[in-house]
């Protein structure tokens, strides 16, 4: 794995963990505008982090497929795979 790759994986999951974080304070506190500008703008983030890993490494999920006429999500290697790399 290169140093690229492994930053940009690192900004994915450090955005996941955030906005799973901020949802759960927003499950409990809904009317909060400050923790939803927060959930907001990590959100913007990971898709911003995610488009960016994709069109360089490929699809982290399922979720990551690109529209075109094959499915390339069983193209290697998986994402955990990529680790060894």
């Amino acid at each position: 794995m290169t140093e690229e790759q492994r930053v940009l994986l690192n900004r994915v999951r450090v955005c996941d963990f955030v906005l799973l974080e901020a949802g759960e304070f927003l499950d409990t506190h809904p009317d909060d505008p400050a923790a939803l500008a927060y959930f907001k703008k990590y959100n913007e983030m990971s898709q911003e982090a995610t488009k960016e890993y994709t069109s360089k490494f490929g699809p982290l999920t399922k979720r990551d497929y690109n529209g075109g006429p094959r499915w390339d999500w069983v193209d290697g290697p998986w994402p955990w795979e990529k680790e060894g790399n």
